[in-house]
């Protein structure tokens, strides 16, 4: 019999970037743990958007898909108000949507600093936002920002890219004390390098050079899985984590206890 207390039973969750990749992992796994889910991602997912979409529905939970850029503040708010008029609630938001963009710092230019931080860092702050006014009018919910654990350690040629999750890591606890009194949490996950789209569209290495970074930092062994993160976020989305917040929870492999 699962353990009643990681039931999300009757809740409703929007995950940002879930057409594929960790989103589309987190989004089916809160689903398989009880939830009823909003879809959302770029206009152009949309086709990837509905077999999320499809999929959830075959578990029984209800879904419906929004498209939704997280650089455009009115848009999250029109999406977010959308979403609590279709379920009638939000109680666990993921901020899952995200980009990477490798360069030497000497190399970045302006728009790839921008695209990065206001992608990764500011869209995940108004999002945050928009569902808290949400929340507080129901008594409460769950924010999960996806991190990563570039948050706690440095890499080269991701300058912008740690900025931005060491940036969310901190913005996490910053949110997660202003708004515990209001009955929301406000946690993080910090994955390892995972096996996404994005991260191979990303990461133009040579094999070689790849297998050499992985044998040297990931005691894994090998790039994490998404679906080696959805325990992780049906824990902090669920009732069993009414006291856990300001919590970055660290998922990488062993990268980041060497």
């Amino acid at each position: 019999m699962p353990f009643a207390g990681l039931s999300l039973d009757g809740m409703v969750a929007l995950v940002s970037g879930s057409a594929r990749g960790i989103g589309r992992a987190l989004a089916v796994g809160l689903a398989e743990a009880g939830a009823d889910i909003a879809v959302s991602d770029l206009p152009e997912r949309s086709t990837e958007m509905a077999v999320v979409q499809g999929h959830i529905q075959a578990l029984g939970r209800q879904a419906q898909c929004y498209s939704l850029n997280v650089l455009d503040v009115k848009d999250i708010e029109s999406v977010i108000q959308q979403v609590s008029q279709d379920f009638g609630r939000i109680d666990i938001l993921v901020n899952n949507a995200g980009i990477r963009r490798r360069a030497p710092a000497l190399e970045v230019t302006e728009s790839d600093w921008d695209a990065v931080i206001d992608t990764n860092l500011k869209g995940a702050f108004f999002c945050a936002q928009a569902a808290a006014r949400q929340m507080i009018n129901q008594g409460g919910g769950r924010i999960i920002n996806v991190a990563s654990q570039l948050s706690v350690v440095a890499a080269k040629d991701r300058a912008a890219y740690c900025a931005s999750k060491g940036g969310l890591a901190n913005l996490t606890r910053a949110l997660a004390l202003e708004w515990i009194k209001y009955g929301i949490t406000v946690n993080a996950i910090g994955p390892g390098p995972t096996e996404t789209p994005g991260l191979v569209e990303a990461d133009l290495r040579p094999s070689e050079e790849l297998a050499m970074d992985l044998a040297v930092n990931m005691p894994l062994g090998r790039r994490m899985q998404p679906e080696e993160l959805v325990g992780a976020a049906i824990y902090l989305a669920s009732p069993s984590a009414g006291a856990t917040t300001g919590h970055l929870l660290i998922v990488d492999g062993g990268w980041t206890a060497q």
